[in-house]
């Protein structure tokens, strides 16, 4: 029989009062779920029959008011609060270290506004992306938000760490298509951003809570841009004998025109990955683009991209596998095309400008695959900016060592050393994925005395120090 104190049967009354009976639980198969998402050390977890973190109680609250009553009660009692989504971070962001409360928002899934004049949409945060963008389609617009997790993650994991889709390059990250918010701050008040995100009318709230991963608050509501759907969207191919040439392609590139996607491949994840999904069988370095929009103008960037590919040494491959990148762009992610337990890995995604992007490629490859033997680093350039790009990189390990201490040694130990490496070259900690648990204890190196802001933030904001406790770096 389980024994509870006379306080927490109290507390979980007034939780149940806040919420509804049904939508409190305390079931140790209920909390089990929210023990594991996509972080590789939580997996390895389960995997090796360790328990994972637990918390106390899930609470799953059906609108804004209730997160308030639910973020009070526990800021009173001073019970750490983890806003749970779909659970497919890779970074731990949402795993109960401390225990406490999950949050779980998936019942705040409702359609709020689609303002076909403004072109813009407005749900609750605990929405899958993929049906917000069905919602928009229905209209014959697009949220052009689309990443690998579309169909498991929700809008407020996006807006929490900062997503981003493979149209990226054309329209640019979560944040750039986030126009407004609703939060509820950790003592439960409820605020909204300004209706707009440009504006001289003082600092853009959003950006304080975009990216940082529930430690300020919870995101209730969100309006995004629409887009209306290209009229065209046409692709194409290349391979490069060399990194340079191809990030030198690249570049050239973002600074006359905006593709849709590019996607830049070193020898490696083209010899794998690339051969084995879409049948590039040329060694070498692959590229693909796609360039959308009114066909007229696209015509014209396309003679002009391939005509820059060319002048850096790619060889034409057609259009033939930029269309089978495309139309696989999430076959890449299905069981036995993606690294998977009992496999060791890691994405150990950077951002540079354009002057240090290769040097922290070569500094990381290194730094990895000359420290730890029986390792692979494969990696490709998967989004890109007008001053620079980012660098997906991924260490492989076939046979990590069994037991669970030494297996989570080498895996940090991994991590430090390819983080370090971009670092001291010129890249920053994390382009898209966040930082969560996996990478908090590198926030301060990467920011020295900066860091204090964003100490100052929490400091005023959660003095209790409630939300999600031990991410971030906070």
């Amino acid at each position: 029989m389980q024994i509870r104190s006379f306080m927490t049967d109290m507390i979980l009354f007034e939780l149940e009062d806040a919420v509804g009976r049904e939508n409190v639980s305390t079931k140790p198969t209920e909390l089990k779920v929210y023990s594991v998402d996509y972080f590789w050390l939580s997996r390895m977890w389960q995997d090796r029959g360790a328990e994972g973190p637990l918390p106390d109680v899930v609470v799953r609250p059906g609108c804004t008011e209730e997160v308030s009553k639910v973020l009070k009660i526990a800021n009173y009692y001073k019970i750490p609060v983890h806003t749970w989504g779909g659970g497919s971070g890779s970074q731990g962001g949402a795993l109960p270290m401390a225990g406490g409360i999950v949050l779980d928002m998936k019942r705040m899934n409702h359609l709020i506004d689609l303002d076909l004049n403004a072109h813009s949409i407005t749900a609750e945060a605990g929405m899958i992306f993929q049906q917000l963008e069905w919602y928009a389609n229905e209209k014959g617009f697009s949220t052009m938000h689309m990443p690998s997790c579309l169909t498991c993650g929700t809008i407020g994991g996006a807006l929490g760490h900062r997503g981003i889709g493979i149209l990226s390059s054309k329209y640019g990250k979560i944040d750039d298509m986030c126009m407004s918010m609703e939060i509820v701050l950790p003592n439960g008040d409820i605020i909204n951003t300004l209706p707009v995100p440009k504006h001289a009318a003082g600092p853009d709230l959003n950006q304080i809570f975009i990216g940082s991963e529930g430690t300020l608050g919870v995101i209730t509501k969100a309006t995004f841009r629409l887009f209306e759907q290209p009229e065209c969207r046409k692709h194409h191919a290349f391979i490069f004998p060399t990194m340079h040439d191809g990030l030198e392609a690249g570049r050239d590139i973002m600074n006359k025109m905006q593709p849709s996607v590019m996607r830049f491949f070193d020898e490696a994840e083209t010899a794998s990955i690339i051969k084995k999904i879409i049948g590039v069988e040329e060694k070498g370095n692959f590229l693909n683009f796609t360039l959308e929009g009114i066909e007229e103008i696209v015509d014209i960037e396309m003679r002009i991209a391939c005509e820059i590919c060319k002048a850096h040494g790619g060889r034409d491959m057609g259009s033939e596998y930029g269309e089978k990148w495309f139309e696989n762009r999430i076959t890449f992610f299905y069981p036995d095309n993606i690294m998977d337990i009992p496999q060791m890995f890691g994405t150990m995604d950077t951002v540079a400008d354009f002057t240090h992007v290769e040097k922290i490629y070569w500094a990381m490859k290194n730094a990895i695959e000359s420290n730890f033997p029986g390792v692979r680093f494969i990696a490709h350039c998967s989004h890109w900016y007008g001053w620079g790009t980012m660098i997906y990189d991924r260490f492989i390990m076939d046979n990590p060592p069994e037991d669970k201490e030494e297996a989570l040694r080498l895996h940090n130990e991994i991590w430090n050393a390819g983080v370090r490496a971009a670092m001291a070259n010129g890249g920053v900690i994390n382009d898209h994925h966040g930082i969560g648990l996996k990478l908090s204890r590198l926030m301060k190196e990467q920011y020295g005395p900066a860091f204090q802001v964003f100490e100052a933030l929490k400091k005023q904001l959660d003095p209790n120090g409630i939300m999600n406790p031990y991410k971030l770096g906070l």
